[in-house]
């Protein structure tokens, strides 16, 4: 009669994966004193020994061979990259779809409406917000400077005597 020999903390261990404690039967004394090769080291029988070793006849197993005995199993960040990565990618897509399909740059249908200019050619003294007030009285002030600098591609509001600019009319 085999008498177990406990390997572990307690006498009942519940059903646990391989990798753990377990109770296991006591070496049979024919075995020889070497240590055991890294195929069999995870908590194998005597019997499941002896079955093995006749089957690979003490060859080490090598890291891309996979035993026969053991499914496949996902560790938590492989199911992690196995369903997140698609998911990921997939509201990368829906994102990139969103932004081009709801952009706000269309051409526009009708062309810009013209604003009637007239050449003056500034006196000495003259700034453009005098400018501004005489020639469109009707209008802000502050937008038409702002007009005066971008039709002439100014640098900055001040401008010299001499100089002549172009100011938007009146109406």
């Amino acid at each position: 009669m085999v008498t177990p020999v406990l390997h572990g903390s307690s006498l009942w261990t519940p059903a646990r994966p391989e990798n753990h404690l377990r109770l296991v039967s006591a070496p049979d004394p024919s075995w020889p004193t070497t240590p055991t090769p890294p195929a069999f080291a995870a908590g194998t029988s005597t019997q499941s020994r002896t079955s093995t070793q006749s089957r690979t006849s003490m060859q080490p197993r090598t890291s891309t061979q996979r035993s026969a005995d053991r499914p496949l199993t996902l560790t938590r960040r492989g199911r992690l990259l196995l369903v997140g990565l698609p998911i990921a990618l997939g509201v990368a897509a829906l994102i990139l779809l969103a932004a081009f399909l709801t952009s706000q740059a269309q051409a526009g249908e009708s062309a810009p409406a013209s604003t009637a200019t007239v050449e003056v050619s500034v006196a000495s003294g003259d700034t453009l917000w005098d400018l501004a007030v005489h020639y469109a009285p009707e209008r802000d002030p502050r937008d038409v400077v702002a007009e005066i600098v971008e039709l002439n591609d100014l640098r900055s509001s001040v401008v010299q005597a001499g100089q002549s600019i172009a100011v938007p009319a009146a109406g």
